[in-house]
């Protein structure tokens, strides 16, 4: 499996319904952050975003994401293409393979 899913949207920017059938999709289900992460490229996508969330991205004993007991990890559809996303603070962050990221935008 490829890291090669990209960071689409926040549930704050999306329409509604692309969120509420992406979490009440059949497909959709919880899943590890071992999981995301063979999705997720940490280093060029996701260690931006969880500094951006306040999280350490060092070994400097600062909280960090995958400490974080309160933040989901998910897989699921959006917009008819895989994704999969953490929930922070109720909020989505939604990733898709690169090769559906036009789709997802349009």
């Amino acid at each position: 499996m490829s890291k090669n899913f990209v960071f689409v949207t926040t549930c704050v920017s999306a329409k509604g319904r692309h969120i509420r059938n992406m979490v009440d999709h059949c497909k959709q289900r919880d899943i590890t952050r071992e999981t995301f992460l063979q999705y997720v490229d940490y280093q060029s996508v996701l260690a931006e975003i969880e500094a951006g969330c306040g999280y350490s991205t060092t070994n400097d004993g600062g909280l960090r994401m995958g400490n974080d007991s309160y933040v989901s990890y998910s897989k699921s559809v959006y917009r008819g293409c895989p994704c999969v996303y953490f929930t922070w603070s109720a909020i989505e962050y939604i990733f898709v393979e690169d090769i559906n990221f036009y789709k997802v935008t349009r």
